[in-house]
């Protein structure tokens, strides 16, 4: 269990609490909206479920959902306390609904629906994408448009940012997701599971040049990515070079994870690029990063130099709001609550739910991205 976040102080804006379960994490948080403007993380509190699908190489739904239903009363309990704050105190709950995995979405939702209703408090239905989305002005208190990198193990899109639900997708991958190349590379290098985070380490101890590894869709002009052909290199260099070392594994990581890097930084080139096009009354632009792999060094390194280079402001949000969390979507509940728009207590979860509803989805796995 962590408490990343900081704590506020007492002011008069709306206290929403945030209740994220869609995946792995079982999070709650409390935000509250300062007199100045700005959100105030009063409390995040993050139970990671490593231990329980470590053995397994990945996240096993049922297991997920079961460990929801455990840990959450407690953790909003956490989440309560460590605000020093009483469901009294608090103006509206919100709890993600979408996209992720159903058993998940549904022990969150439902849990935060109950208390909606207990304590006759509006309930806000968010999607998890949006709580990303949104990630950076809860970060930096950024004002729209702006440039938005989503990277993480389901998703990997380059989003404009226009305004509280207005997001036009501008490129998505078009078949594994950013982490999820990670991950399925550091099963093929047998390191253990999360894949991006010992990646990552073993990286840090290898020589980025040692092997040749390509580039997917550098150079082109959409703005979509492809890791498939990245991560089949990778295993044909593994077995080339069977059985591997620890320099071995080291020096694979390294030059995935550099190639992964300058692949996503080909991306944001372009796509600031085209932002300049369609906003050339912004003097200078701003690129948010959001998502897991969002806190990788490495990538966090070719962005700010593609930024520097195009004259663009690069904004990436602590590593504790660059994975999932309750605060992003506390935060999005926040947002939504200021804008009225709040969601009846019958709200269904949704499993696959889009961003972006208006763009045609993508041939793919990416659909998950895109479509989902």
């Amino acid at each position: 269990m962590t408490h990343p976040a900081g704590r506020g102080t007492a002011t008069d804006g709306p206290t929403i609490l945030g209740i994220e379960t869609s995946c792995d994490e079982t999070a709650a948080a409390v935000v509250r909206r300062g007199v100045d403007g700005r959100a105030i993380i009063l409390s995040n509190v993050v139970l990671s479920q490593i231990a329980e699908h470590q053995a397994f190489g990945g996240v096993v739904p049922e297991i997920a959902a079961r460990a929801h239903v455990e840990a959450l009363d407690g953790i909003i309990r956490a989440a309560l306390d460590d605000a020093d704050l009483g469901l009294g105190a608090v103006d509206a709950i919100a709890a993600t609904i979408g996209p992720g995995l159903v058993g998940g979405l549904l022990v969150g939702a439902m849990t935060g629906k109950v208390i909606a209703a207990a304590r006759g408090l509006p309930f806000i239905g968010v999607n998890h994408l949006e709580g990303h989305a949104l990630s950076p002005r809860l970060s930096d208190g950024l004002a729209y448009p702006y440039l938005l990198l989503l990277v993480s193990g389901g998703h990997s899109q380059i989003l404009l940012v226009s305004g509280l639900g207005d997001y036009e997708r501008w490129g998505s991958t078009i078949d594994d997701a950013l982490g999820e190349a990670f991950d399925k590379t550091a099963k093929l290098l047998s390191l253990p599971h999360p894949g991006g985070p010992n990646v990552e380490a073993m990286a840090a101890k290898g020589d980025a040049t040692r092997f040749a590894l390509p580039r997917p869709m550098k150079g082109e002009a959409r703005l979509d990515f492809s890791f498939s052909g990245l991560k089949t290199a990778l295993r044909l260099v593994a077995e080339a070079h069977a059985p591997l070392v620890d320099q071995d594994v080291a020096d694979l990581c390294a030059s995935f994870q550099r190639a992964a890097a300058e692949t996503v930084a080909d991306r944001i080139r372009r796509a600031l690029a085209r932002f300049r096009e369609r906003f050339p009354e912004i003097a200078q632009p701003v690129l948010g990063v959001a998502g897991g792999v969002g806190a990788n060094a490495d990538i966090r390194a070719a962005l700010k130099a593609e930024c520097e280079s195009a004259g663009a402001r690069l904004v990436a949000p602590p590593a504790a709001l660059c994975a999932d969390n309750g605060a992003m979507i506390a935060y999005a509940g926040l947002e939504r609550v200021e804008a009225g728009r709040t969601d009846p207590l019958d709200v269904a979860v949704r499993s696959r739910w889009p961003l972006d509803e208006k763009s045609a989805p993508l041939v793919g796995h990416g659909r998950r991205g895109a479509k989902a």
